[in-house]
């Protein structure tokens, strides 16, 4: 094995053009280069990639969430560098190139945007919406919810149903009638605990009605525009927050928190609450 070569024999300095096209030229030049001589990169599949672009994406995710824009710089690059991947394999097994992806999403842009490129009137984003889902279907789909992705996570998946079905005008029409069915499901899954004693809960049953309960939460909040995903993530992060500070407490104590009773964690807890 080798510990040495030449320096650097394929090095592609940055370009100073202020032109995209050259840094995306940059990228492919590079990208074709490693896939030709890293080992590594040379033995890469789509399936060997897939998990590895799941946790970039979510990298990219977190970096917006913390509002760090010089991460979210580094992860769009991490998940550029993936696409353009993906293209190039499949470029070697002859199927298409990256430059059939690239026309590919600009004339499905152009189709589903008429209010843009072609002579259809639109006058709010809701319109734009209807007349995506409805061109989609005509394009092939054989169901509105066709696009929703399988593996999405569960609380992504229900707002992306939602959203879709909205768009083909399948929606409740004003919010205080999905509070009532908030409040309907609520009910619905207390009853499942009001049972007699020493009766055994029926957990399918109570488990349906939480997700029901849950799906018209997913709902309301559709319709007041709060994303329930950022809602869900920004309450864990600030629960992380509070709970590593009464860790802390604990540990500048000498008292582990197994040992401390919950009005001790308490005060520490709404101490970390002020801060």
């Amino acid at each position: 094995m080798r510990l040495t070569k030449d320096p650097m024999p394929n090095f592609i300095p940055p370009q100073t053009a202020t032109d995209p096209s050259s840094g995306f030229l940059r990228l492919l030049t590079v990208l074709n280069t490693l896939r030709a001589e890293c080992p590594w990169d040379k033995k890469q599949t789509m399936e060997t990639l897939r998990h590895l672009t799941i946790e970039e994406t979510y990298e990219l995710s977190d970096s917006i969430m913390d509002g760090d824009i010089q991460e979210v710089k580094k992860e769009l690059g991490d998940v550029m560098m993936h696409l353009v991947f993906y293209a190039k394999i499949a470029e070697e097994q002859g199927e298409f190139d990256i430059l059939d992806v690239l026309n590919g999403v600009c004339d499905k842009l152009i189709n589903r945007h008429p209010h843009i490129y072609s002579d259809v009137i639109v006058e709010t984003d809701e319109d734009v919406k209807r007349n995506w889902e409805q061109i989609k279907l005509k394009e092939g789909n054989k169901s509105v919810l066709g696009g929703v992705p399988v593996s999405l996570p569960a609380l992504v998946k229900a707002a992306r149903i939602q959203e879709k079905a909205r768009g083909v005008g399948f929606d409740w029409e004003h919010k205080e009638q999905v509070w009532e069915k908030v409040e309907e499901e609520l009910q619905e899954f207390k009853e499942e605990f009001n049972v007699l004693e020493n009766s055994a809960i029926d957990v399918d049953k109570a488990e349906a009605e939480f997700g029901d309960l849950l799906f018209s939460l997913i709902n309301y909040a559709r319709f007041i525009n709060i994303n329930p995903e950022n809602a869900l993530e920004k309450t864990n992060r600030k629960f992380i927050k509070r709970f590593q500070y009464l860790e802390e407490k604990a540990r500048q104590n000498g008292k582990p928190l197994r040992d401390m009773t919950l009005g001790e964690m308490d005060v520490y807890w709404n101490e970390a609450k002020k801060l």
